[in-house]
């Protein structure tokens, strides 16, 4: 195996593995409301070691670095950043893989590290709680279905690795307007969103945190599209036209 090949493969492991662990301690903790999980001890979440005051400020800085840091190595800025993060003349090639993993690393910090405030406000019983555990569960389904239409080896940050391993340039997806992108501009901020209001316990950390990630699911994509833009020209203002933001209608056919 090639020094190249190798530096793929440890990367793919890196990045992919940090995204299984990410998502399985945020599916737990918005599920159990940002509290540890009886049930599933040997799952870390919330794990964080401050009380009073010290907690509130800690889970403030979990709050804002994800989105504010997430955003801004989107920037020119950022990406040379990403790039620097891979051996010389890697780094364009291994930057998507990189992304990933960082974001992967910002989900595992929040939910890893949160620190429980309070008690439970609300936690249903019966069959409403399965409704809502369906729901929570159809969420991730909806958040899968537009990472996939969104070109799922760019979210997952495996175009990069791939292409290194490949030995050419990463394969990046168009832009996208079928699937779930044909009902609304951003489903995949949608989806996050449905996430973060569909688990069933409900304490003042799970609210807090429903509350402070779903404006960013609103307002963030707005940097987004703005790079869109200026990408992808006219294209970009001919779907933006056609297609609702972020709440899902019927598509309108194109002139």
């Amino acid at each position: 195996m090639t020094r190249r090949r190798a530096l793929a493969l440890v990367w793919a492991l890196l990045c992919h593995g940090s995204f299984g662990v990410a998502v399985t301690l945020m599916a737990v903790g918005l599920f159990g409301g940002m509290t540890r999980v009886e049930a599933l001890p040997a799952v870390p979440v919330a794990s964080g070691p401050f009380t009073g005051a010290a907690a509130w400020i800690a889970n403030a800085a979990l709050l804002l670095q994800f989105p504010l840091l997430h955003s801004w190595l989107l920037s020119s800025r950022g990406r040379r950043v990403l790039a620097a993060f891979a051996p010389r003349g890697a780094g364009r090639t291994l930057a998507p893989t990189v992304f990933a993993t960082i974001a992967a690393w910002q989900i595992l910090a929040t939910f890893l590290l949160w620190s429980p405030t309070g008690g439970v406000l609300w936690e249903p019983h019966g069959a409403v709680r399965i409704a809502i555990a369906a729901s929570f569960a159809l969420s991730w389904l909806f958040l899968g279905k537009a990472l996939h239409d969104a070109g799922l080896g760019l979210q997952t940050g495996s175009i990069g690795w791939m292409a290194l391993w490949r030995g050419d340039a990463p394969r990046y997806p168009g832009l996208p307007t079928r699937g779930l992108f044909a009902a609304c501009r951003q489903p995949i901020y949608l989806g996050f969103g449905l996430l973060l209001w569909t688990g069933p316990v409900w304490t003042l950390d799970h609210l807090v945190l429903a509350l402070a990630w779903s404006a960013y699911c609103v307002f963030g994509p707005r940097w987004k599209e703005a790079r869109f833009a200026r990408r992808y020209g006219d294209a970009f203002a001919a779907y933006r036209e056609r297609t609702s933001y972020i709440v899902p209608r019927l598509p309108r056919r194109a002139a």
